[in-house]
């Protein structure tokens, strides 16, 4: 997904802007500045592109999870709902605020199945969190559904899948709070950063305080600012959003890219015998950074993956037995291994995960293969790619 691929003039002219100043902070210094304050504009910019009234920059995606639920109220002993099919920030966010991550199935859609979400439903349940992982979506209109039956919040994590959409939304728009990452392999980047975007008032004002120590950014004096409440430090620096700036403005040019190099393979894949494709959700448009494709048997896809190496295709991702990913992998959560002593809540209400039953998702997960699709390839390269990978596949099947 990297937007570092395209780093040009425009990246360098904006952080040059910063450095010409010499205030690398976000806030303060306000004299020192001579007019620039990049965060804000990458707000500005990611508010009107996303279709929100607010955006809050943070440090990383990790963070503008964490500040998401904080703000959203979420605490100690609530709830949050969340896939088996994700990356491991997920649920560090939930244990960060001493809330309990409950993981659940994924379905065809590499997301959270929505009646594996319904029964896992509990009087702690506060937060739905869906992962738009590898690009695609999960059945929002099913899930906000669920939440507004049962009075939960609904928290899209888009790290993976800015520029998607569902239902004519910006993905991270549709629910209560969404959430992106901008680190050095996202679609677009800041090299390391984040932000959550809402149409709550309260939200926004939350995250811009716990963002910054709970300081109420009143006044042009930050050592006189008040402390509403507890925060704490999530800030982006102003040389992370002006790497920003330049990318939100390309983040149309490389959707269009991903699109031609996806559609390109997909075609070429699809009259395989025994290959599918993963579900999008009706109403889903991805952002192309992924081409997921289902084999018929978890025997065939480690073959697959196997040989898709073998031939020198890099970036095809077997998620199943990968560290970061994937429950399987998660012994650090599984054995609940921290440096200090969790919060009772949690050692009170998180399932034991060593026994839990996700053979639903292996079914899924297990049978899949990620491909992603970089910006840098030519055209003839993409078609080179194709080709190998038709030829790799078929071998296999037939």
């Amino acid at each position: 997904m990297p937007g570092f691929e395209l780093f040009g003039e425009k990246e360098k002219s904006q952080v040059q802007q910063v450095l010409d100043t010499g205030v690398l902070m976000r806030y303060g210094f306000d004299g020192m500045r001579n007019g620039q304050w990049k965060a804000v504009e990458l707000e500005q910019a990611l508010a009107k592109r996303m279709m929100v009234k607010h955006a809050q920059l943070v440090s990383s995606g990790t963070a503008a999870l964490t500040v998401a639920l904080a703000s959203a109220g979420v605490g100690a002993g609530d709830e949050v709902i969340m896939p088996t099919f994700t990356f491991v920030a997920s649920f560090e966010s939930i244990l960060a605020i001493g809330a309990v991550p409950i993981l659940v199935d994924v379905d065809d859609t590499l997301t959270l199945d929505p009646a594996a979400v319904e029964e896992a439903i509990t009087s702690n349940t506060k937060v739905i969190m869906p992962v738009h992982m590898c690009g695609s979506m999960a059945d929002l209109g099913a899930l906000k559904s669920i939440c507004e039956k049962h009075g939960l919040l609904l928290l899209e994590d888009a790290c993976q899948a800015i520029g998607g959409s569902y239902d004519g939304k910006p993905l991270g728009s549709y629910g209560d709070l969404g959430c992106f990452s901008f680190d050095y392999v996202k679609t677009i980047t800041c090299g390391e950063g984040g932000a959550l975007i809402t149409n709550n008032d309260a939200f926004k004002l939350h995250a811009d305080h716990f963002s910054d120590h709970g300081h109420d950014h009143i006044g042009t004096n930050r050592g006189a600012e008040s402390h509403p409440f507890l925060g704490y430090n999530y800030r982006i620096s102003e040389l992370n959003a002006a790497v920003g700036c330049a990318q939100i403005k390309r983040l149309d040019e490389f959707l269009t890219i991903q699109e031609k190099h996806y559609t390109l393979i997909k075609t070429l894949l699809a009259p395989i015998e025994g290959i599918t494709f993963r579900r999008v959700p009706h109403g889903g448009v991805e952002n192309y950074s992924f081409l997921n494709f289902y084999m018929p048997t978890t025997e065939l896809a480690k073959k697959a993956h196997q040989a898709l190496t073998n031939a020198g295709l890099d970036a095809c991702f077997y998620w199943y037995d990968n560290n970061w990913h994937y429950y399987r992998k998660w012994e650090h959560l599984t054995h609940t291994k921290s440096l200090g002593k969790l919060p009772q809540e949690v050692l009170d209400q998180l399932p034991d995960y060593t026994k839990a039953d996700f053979s639903k998702s292996d079914v899924w997960v297990g049978r899949n293969i990620s491909c992603l699709i970089k910006l840098s390839w030519t055209e003839e390269q993409v078609k080179e790619r194709a080709d190998k990978m038709k030829d790799v596949l078929t071998g296999l099947l037939s």
